[in-house]
Order: C-alpha cells, then sequence, then structure tokens
C-alpha cells in the first residue's frame, strides 16, 4: 500500500467517526410528561390536587387592620386609638378513604398591636375522620352553637371557652338532627388551675361537652352542655335560631350548675375589675341581622345576666366588593355589681382569600 492511499483511508475512517459522532449530539433526550393541576371539587370550592398525590389542598386566609377606641370588655381602659394588624393563614387537606375523608385543618395566626413584638398562635390544628375530629380546635360548648351574634364582641358576656385540645365525634343523620360528643383538655398541667384557683396538681380526668340539635326549614334548635372536671360544675346552653328571609335572628339562654362559682363553661368575659364577674346563675343573649342589599347587613347582639351585666353591640357589615369586608361596630357594657359601664368603637377593614 503506497503513502497515497493510506492517507485516503485514513481520512475515510476519520470523517466516519466524526459523522457518527456528530449524529449522536443532535439526539434529545425524550422529555418527561407535564404534570397540571387539578381541581378537586369533591370538598367544595378552592381544593386542588398536590401534584403527583391524590391528597387535596385549600389554601386561604385573610389580612384584617382595625381601629379600636376604648374596650368592651374592661371599664379601665380608657385610651385613643389602638391599632391592630392581624394575618391569618388556613391549609385544609382532604382524601378519600374506605371510612370516608381524612382532613386536616392548620390555621396560624399572627397579631400585631401598637408597636408590640408580633404575636404568633397556633390557633387550629386538627384530623379528623370518619365523624372523629381530634387536635386543637375552639371547645364543641361554643362550635356546636355556632358561637353568639354576627358581631366583632359577641363575647363580653362569656358564652363559653375556645382554643384547646380535644377528641370529638359530630353525628349527622341527615334528616336535620345532629349530635356531638367531645372529652377536652382539662388544663391540669403543671402551675394550672381551676376557674376559681382550685387546684389541679395531679388531676387528669378531661372536661365534656355533649349536645344535640334539630333543623327544619326555617327553624333550628340546640342544646350543648359543659362539664369541668377540675370545677366539678359546668353549665347548659340551649339557642334558637330561624331565618325569615328578610332577617334572621337568635336567642340563646345558659344556666351555671352552681351560680356562685365560675366555671370553664359558665367564666368571666371581663377583663380588669370585671375579670371575675360571671354569670351568676344564668345568662341570655339574643340578636338580629338584616340584609339590606347584596353588600350591606346590619347585626344587632343583646346579653343579659343574673349578675347584672347587660352588653349591647351593633355594626354594618358592608362589601363593597368580593372578600372585602368594611365593618364598624359600636358596644355598650354596664358592670351593675361594680357600678361602671364603658362605650367601645372598631372599625374594621378585612381581606379574605
Amino acid at each position: 500500500m503506497n503513502i497515497k492511499s493510506l492517507l485516503l483511508g485514513s481520512a475515510a475512517a476519520l470523517a466516519a467517526v466524526s459523522g457518527a459522532h456528530a449524529a449522536d449530539a443532535i439526539v434529545a433526550a425524550e422529555p418527561e410528561p407535564l404534570e397540571y393541576v387539578r381541581i378537586c371539587d369533591a370538598y367544595g370550592a378552592g381544593y386542588f390536587f398536590i401534584p403527583g398525590t391524590e391528597t387535596c389542598l385549600k389554601i386561604g386566609g385573610k389580612v384584617r387592620t382595625e381601629g379600636q377606641w376604648y374596650d368592651a370588655y374592661n371599664p379601665d381602659t380608657h385610651f385613643g386609638t389602638k391599632w391592630h394588624t392581624r394575618a391569618e393563614l388556613q391549609l385544609q387537606t382532604a382524601s378519600d378513604t374506605e371510612y370516608g375523608p381524612l382532613k386536616t385543618n392548620t390555621e396560624m395566626r399572627w397579631d400585631w398591636n401598637d408597636g408590640n413584638p408580633t404575636a404568633t398562635n397556633l390557633l387550629h390544628a386538627s384530623i379528623s375522620l370518619g365523624g372523629f375530629t381530634i387536635g386543637k380546635e375552639d371547645s364543641q360548648f361554643n362550635v356546636f352553637t355556632g358561637y353568639a351574634g354576627d358581631v366583632i364582641n359577641d363575647d363580653v358576656v362569656y358564652d363559653g371557652p375556645y382554643e384547646l385540645n380535644q377528641i370529638t365525634y359530630n353525628y349527622d343523620a341527615g334528616n336535620g338532627f345532629t349530635a356531638v360528643i367531645s372529652v377536652e383538655d382539662s388544663n391540669s398541667g403543671t402551675g394550672a388551675t381551676g376557674a376559681n384557683g382550685e387546684d389541679s396538681h395531679n388531676h387528669y380526668a378531661p372536661d365534656a361537652v355533649a349536645g344535640v340539635g334539630y333543623k327544619a326549614g326555617a327553624w333550628a334548635f340546640k342544646l350543648v352542655g359543659g362539664y369541668d372536671s377540675i370545677v366539678e360544675e359546668g353549665a347548659i346552653k340551649a339557642r334558637v335560631d330561624a331565618d325569615f328571609g328578610v332577617f334572621s335572628a337568635f336567642l340563646m339562654g345558659g344556666w351555671n350548675t352552681n351560680g356562685d362559682k365560675l366555671n370553664k363553661y359558665a367564666g368571666a368575659g371581663g377583663a380588669g375589675p370585671a375579670a371575675n364577674i360571671g354569670w351568676g346563675d344564668w345568662a341570655v343573649w339574643g340578636g338580629a341581622s338584616v340584609p339590606i342589599n347584596e353588600k350591606l347587613k346590619w347585626n344587632l347582639q343583646l346579653a343579659y345576666t343574673d349578675s347584672k351585666i347587660f352588653a349591647a353591640t351593633t355594626n354594618v357589615k358592608w362589601n363593597p366588593v368580593k372578600n372585602l369586608l368594611v365593618e364598624p361596630e359600636v358596644s355598650y357594657t354596664n358592670w351593675d355589681s361594680i357600678n361602671q359601664d364603658q362605650w367601645a368603637g372598631i372599625l374594621r377593614f378585612e381581606r379574605t382569600f
């Protein structure tokens, strides 16, 4: 083989190798399939599937800012304008199981008051399955009856406890009949005391709540009782609601099993000199809501107790656009037993999402 043939053969071989590499270089990897977020409407509006799972997620919350003048709960609190700003974030999940929907509810709250450090609170955190709920929620003594009226200062006359740990079972017959039974945190940890200062050391029995309700047409009735295991007393509340279209109204009464003592379910809602004034033997609340148009509603709530606390609150709820609330409110409280009274006002702006 001569030199010329050798050079030509080498050049051809190099060209073949280069061509093979060039062909390999332009082969693109197969793209992975793109997974879009899917709407999950089985559990209501706002849920979507977490990508790659069969769990549905809903994200919500609110941003609120409000000015407050005086305090409807404390006759000794007199200030010009106190400004309060709050943010809340709520995460809810749901998925199907053989026992029904498995759900969680998580709600975080951040509060900032007039230059004080921002306060953080795990407001709610619970798991629900098959009618059972376990974790931190408001007491069923309040939740089951629907709290009080549609006003900000609705519990100047105390209507029951809020955030606490619990194991709850809710029953809904589907024909208007509902029921609830709950064991709730008795607050018996180190240093805890009962509502009247009772020693709760080595006391581990939970508190208990039970209730029944029935709704038919425009009318609804609910009865709930709570037992404070540290004080060894409790309270019963009964509530009637009616919706007449042009307005709705409610009437609720509470009975303390021992009017000489406070307990978790018949406690004191005031502060300062009113801090330890409870119901006495009984308390009553009533109110009405009048929708003026699709953007404006007027609310009124009145309350009175055996211990001669009188509380009145009225407000207007205005939604200039969807999910934006402007709410001015005025309250008056009179504590006859200490011969003091108080006017108070709030102007609230709130955006929910």
